[in-house]
């Protein structure tokens, strides 16, 4: 049986990195972005082919629109030459940044960054990628909690991601005669170095986070990882246009 392939941004490190792991170890093909650290992501792509399926990773920044025609075709490029494919089956929207700053203090240059980042990068990647993803492929995008609960310095982020939420229903209406299914997850607090890793490492917020959640704990990546890989899997399948929140029971 021929192998499912995983397109995931923001694979060398963090959740995108996990979820990429995680995939692996499901037997799912990876093909994999970062934006600068080249051999840390080529240290991930050889960790996954450890677990015995085919990794690639190339190089992507999904703030600069412009660059993704080009990365389209060399995406089309390496499915024919590396994993004998003209289509990948799942895209994860998984790249993405952290700015911490009070709704009053907000700049623009912050606004366009996670504006860029969030919401314009994802929204035309997929958009280009279409061409590649096989019918009856899967799209997640990824949220985050911040959009359910309001903690002060998240305005700009949250609202990106909210937008990435709408966005998520109108790709499912609009894919679905493909049979393209579209969710976004939305993790809670995970320890990460996302945002500086403040959750990871500053043990009283660790703490207060942790005593706000049901199950007692702070996310980690591998909640993370193997909520992906069941929204992905084929039993999954009727799940379609849905905001799936991965966060323990945060704020209930």
């Amino acid at each position: 049986m021929t192998r499912k392939i995983a397109l995931i941004t923001g694979a060398s490190r963090g959740l995108g990195k996990n979820a990429a792991l995680h995939l692996a170890a499901a037997g799912v093909d990876i093909i994999g972005t970062y934006r600068s650290q080249a051999d840390e992501a080529h240290a991930v792509a050889a960790e996954i082919e450890k677990l015995g399926v085919r990794a690639l990773m190339l190089p992507l920044d999904v703030a600069d629109s412009a660059s993704f025609a080009d990365f389209v075709h060399r995406v089309g490029a390496e499915l024919e030459d590396r994993f004998d494919s003209t289509h990948f089956d799942y895209l994860v929207n998984n790249a993405g940044i952290g700015i911490h700053a009070a709704f009053a203090e907000t700049t623009e240059e912050q606004f366009d960054q996670l504006l860029n980042i969030q919401l314009k990068g994802p929204f035309f990647l997929t958009q280009k990628m279409l061409p590649l993803i096989a019918d009856g492929g899967r799209i997640l995008n990824v949220s985050t909690g911040l959009t359910r609960f309001a903690l002060p310095g998240y305005a700009a982020y949250a609202a990106m991601k909210g937008a990435m939420e709408v966005l998520t229903r109108y790709q499912a209406k609009e894919l679905g005669a493909r049979g393209i299914s579209v969710n976004i997850l939305a993790p809670g607090a995970i320890e990460t170095d996302f945002g500086g890793g403040l959750v990871r490492d500053n043990a009283e917020v660790n703490r207060q986070i942790a005593g706000n959640t049901a199950l007692g704990r702070v996310g980690l990546p591998d909640d993370i990882g193997g909520a992906i890989v069941a929204l992905l899997a084929d039993n999954s399948r009727w799940i379609n246009g849905q905001r799936v929140e991965a966060s323990g029971g945060m704020f209930l």
